[in-house]
């Protein structure tokens, strides 16, 4: 192990990381409340302040995976489409089989400039998180508590209220619902089975109903759908914690632009449509096992310096602080300055895992499992 290599391994360098990324998270997250003078004057405006704001979050993580792991993250598309990336509201549909998946799918909206504005359909808890869902909750995210008959409503008029959105977008939607984990995997073949649907290898059984209401109420608004279908090269199993380490991960990232107006309008229909392209992303992913590559031209998407910037300024403005309270400990020689500084350290600490345990897979959700097995839609 080099020297580096060593260094992003200790303990202190991810205390620091971590640090810094919770004090730019609350620093941020009350600016953004501070913002909400603005919306009754010029909501347009605050639309775009807090584009900016919540890059100044989300980018740090997204950094982690660029600068700090310096994992490579290959794109395989058709050319032409290539062109429209960054250039166009669209819906991208992601696998959802890995612990940093979603930081793969953040990664491939930095990569074409639309982080800070993108979208995701979260679960209703995480708005009540400091940091990444007060974050959310300014970003105008569409929440939702996993239940359809109350969510329906909520879902449709959070989309609605972005058809007017006045930055480029991408709604970020994992299909599937929950984490692929063999036990889900048998529970949600079993449902295809009784169905009458084909079965899927390597996905869950997509959930339609969700996805029917995006394209409805994002139509006219949205061009494209971009299926993504991602997997790591010689069998990685990717984490949170690895990054942390700043472990170099292989991603490969396949991507189809389907033109909004290809997808069918009924719900039913649409609901066809999608299982349709689950079996067609299974088979990209049967491909990909047996050959370690996806149709489509390999083109690597330029790393743009704005996420190691952002976090060379933010670190910068919040070491001062930090080295000044170290300075004062030391020199008063209190116990119990020394105390609450560590405490606040160990706060921290606890903080950042948490946020890293709720990526990992064997603590994924339970949706999906047995008793929810006829839910499924």
């Amino acid at each position: 192990m080099d020297i580096a290599g060593f260094l992003k391994s200790q303990f202190l360098c991810h205390l620091f990381i971590s640090y810094v990324f919770i004090g730019t998270g609350l620093i941020v997250n009350f600016i953004q409340l501070c913002t909400l003078i603005v919306w009754p004057f010029n909501k347009q405006l605050y639309r775009k302040i807090n584009c900016r704001l919540a890059y100044c979050i989300s980018s740090q993580l997204v950094m982690l995976l660029e600068w700090w792991s310096n994992t490579d993250c290959t794109l395989y598309t058709d050319p032409e489409n290539y062109t429209k990336y960054g250039k166009e509201n669209a819906i991208v549909v992601l696998n959802h089989n890995f612990e940093i998946d979603f930081l793969c799918g953040w990664n491939f909206c930095e990569r074409f400039g639309v982080l800070g504005s993108s979208k995701v359909l979260a679960k209703k808890e995480l708005s009540y998180v400091p940091v990444i869902g007060w974050m959310w909750y300014f970003l105008e995210i569409v929440f939702c508590k996993r239940k359809w008959e109350e969510d329906r409503k909520t879902v449709i008029q959070g989309l609605h209220n972005l058809r007017d959105y006045p930055e480029h977008f991408w709604f970020l939607i994992h299909c599937e619902g929950t984490r692929f984990t063999e036990k889900k995997h048998e529970i949600s073949m079993q449902v295809a089975e009784a169905k009458g649907l084909p079965k899927l290898k390597h996905h869950l059984l997509p959930r339609t109903k969700g996805f029917a209401v995006t394209v409805q109420s994002l139509r006219n608004v949205v061009s494209a759908v971009y299926d993504s279908t991602l997997n790591f090269r010689n069998n990685e199993n990717p984490t949170l914690l690895g990054v942390l380490n700043g472990k170099k991960y292989h991603a490969d990232l396949c991507v189809r632009r389907i033109p909004l107006e290809e997808i069918p309008e009924d719900e039913q229909e649409c609901a066809s449509w999608l299982h349709k392209l689950y079996q067609e992303k299974d088979a990209f992913q049967e491909e990909y096992y047996k050959t370690g590559a996806y149709p489509g031209t390999a083109v690597v998407p330029p790393r743009r310096p704005w996420t190691l910037i952002n976090w060379i300024f933010w670190a910068s403005l919040l070491s001062y602080p930090l080295f000044k309270v170290l300075a004062n400990m030391i020199s008063s020689g209190s116990y119990f300055t020394i105390s609450v500084f560590a405490l606040l350290m160990v706060i921290v600490s606890v903080g950042a895992r948490r946020m890293i345990r709720v990526t990992e897979i064997d603590r994924g959700s339970a949706y999906g499992n047995r008793e929810n097995k006829l839910k499924q839609k």
